[in-house]
């Protein structure tokens, strides 16, 4: 059996990941806020905005934290369409559980069925990634922490998308989103606990990319986009904000005696 290290690089991995899960649903839930209080094409891109952003943040917390993990025994390398499309698969589950949310006339209904739809993507994202993983063994669950693992991802699920739509002043925004981010992190590192691999020496090489030459790349891309839509977002102004600086520019009339 290989031994396997989820920190390579100390804490620095696992807090660097927790931030990018707290960012991603920080700015989804803010994006959420804001198309519950809007119409038409509006509602639809901030729910977008929302989903990729929640998707996002979740596929970057993941790889993140995966470039702290090793194998004593092996390299490891990663299969660059597999990893490519857990990120889609990710953002357009969480799309169809954010949409349901934001367009559906049975709140507690549609919470239902968004929490469902949201958690069990953000699990098929995540061990479609662990899919992605290349080395030399053998790779092995324990069904027990992989069941418990999904359901922590659809319980955190289904509290976010609540949140979404009962919180709205920032500040309660931004506890939730830290309860979300440990949320997230719990349910990866369940998953990865799940993990166990019987290494078989070889000297030949693993096909794919390394975490260096793919994974980092494009988490730091990610991760500048979810900073860029953050600072976008909260420069915004909310509808209640525009309906009030329409109220202060109205010219009042009266009549004069």
């Amino acid at each position: 059996m290989g031994h396997l290290d989820h920190a390579t690089f100390g804490w620095l991995t696992p807090v660097l990941s927790y931030a990018m899960a707290c960012i991603g649903a920080a700015l989804g839930l803010r994006c959420t806020v804001r198309a519950l209080g809007s119409t038409g094409r509006a509602r639809r891109n901030w729910l977008f905005t929302a989903a990729s952003a929640i998707g996002t943040g979740i596929w970057t917390m993941h790889f993140v934290a995966m470039l702290g993990f090793g194998v004593s025994g092996t390299d490891i390398r990663y299969d660059v369409p597999l990893t490519i499309l857990s990120l889609v698969v990710a953002v357009v589950v969480v799309s169809a559980g954010v949409f349901a949310v934001g367009y559906g006339r049975d709140r507690g209904r549609a919470l239902l069925l968004g929490g469902l739809t949201t958690g069990v993507g953000v699990a098929s994202m995540h061990y479609l990634g662990m899919a992605a993983v290349r080395l030399h063994g053998d790779v092995r669950y324990d069904p027990v922490l992989v069941a418990l693992s999904v359901l922590i991802a659809v319980v955190a699920a289904t509290a976010a998308l609540w949140a979404a739509l009962n919180i709205s002043s920032p500040v309660a925004v931004t506890l939730a989103s830290l309860v979300m981010g440990a949320a997230v992190s719990s349910m990866h590192y369940t998953g990865m606990f799940a993990v166990s691999v019987h290494v078989t020496p070889s000297g030949s090489p693993l096909r794919g990319a390394t975490a260096m030459q793919f994974i980092f790349p494009l988490a730091v891309g990610l991760g500048s986009y979810l900073f860029l839509t953050s600072a976008f977002v909260a420069l915004s102004p909310t509808a209640r904000e525009r309906e009030a600086s329409a109220s202060a520019q109205r010219p009042v009339t009266g009549t004069a005696r």
